[in-house]
């Protein structure tokens, strides 16, 4: 049985890498997840992306997320973010909200990949649009690095769009340098979008089960229709 599992994973992760480069979606460059829960934990997070094209001035925008977390379960994680967007036409101001959750399906270490599930609702009350999205957060150790790879669908309703069902991938290539500074390699794939790019991440340890998180990266678009610059940050406090 373990070696049919194990099998299985190997092939769905051959797959889920393989649709990194050919997935049409949203387009949304963001961020990638990883597919573990802390027992215990709360969360404050704050996440923003900037987008910056200087073909296109009109376009540049910066979304920025405020959220709170906590963990329900030894498995399951549950998070609500107040969305803000910003353009040069338009001052920060709350345009929507999302909820989601993260179910880790194995124990890390279980298998040869550790795999958790992933589904979110979002509410753009500015676009009148509502999305509803789930799908696979895989990752799998390579010697001292780690790869992370999420294929994520959402079906989009509302304001006038045509109702649509897209799917996007997004991968992280991790050297576990020190848990306090790991550089990165990242790629996001999507209708109308394909970038990559360089980023890093950390983890401070505070003490007393509190931990500060935070990710930096710079994609770069790799096709016409792309920004030529998304910067995106991450800042997380753990409790």
């Amino acid at each position: 049985m373990t070696t049919r599992c194990t099998s299985l994973q190997s092939a769905l992760a051959s797959g889920l890498l393989t649709l990194c480069v050919t997935a049409g979606a949203d387009g949304r460059i963001d961020r990638v997840y990883h597919p573990y829960v802390e027992p215990l934990e709360t969360e404050l997070e704050w996440r923003a992306v900037l987008t910056d094209d200087p073909d296109h001035p009109e376009d540049r925008e910066q979304l920025h997320r405020l959220a709170f977390g906590k963990t329900l379960t030894e498995r399951l994680f549950a998070e609500a973010y107040l969305v803000g967007r910003k353009t040069d036409s338009q001052s920060l101001d709350l345009s929507g909200f999302e909820l989601e959750a993260m179910y880790q399906l194995t124990e890390p270490g279980e298998y040869s990949a550790d795999w958790a599930i992933i589904v979110e609702y979002e509410r753009d009350t500015d676009r009148n649009i509502s999305g509803l999205g789930g799908g696979i957060v895989v990752e799998k150790e390579f010697g001292v690095t780690s790869l992370a790879v999420n294929l994520l669908t959402e079906y989009e309703y509302g304001g006038g769009i045509d109702e649509e069902l897209d799917i996007g991938a997004a991968a992280q290539w991790r050297w576990r340098w020190n848990e306090r500074f790991e550089p990165a390699l990242e790629l996001y794939a999507a209708e109308g979008t394909l970038g990559s790019g360089p980023a890093l991440t950390g983890l401070q340890r505070l003490g007393n089960r509190q931990k500060l998180r935070w990710e930096f990266g710079l994609i770069f678009g790799l096709d016409s229709e792309t920004p030529d610059r998304t910067w995106r940050a991450l800042l997380e406090f753990e409790f």
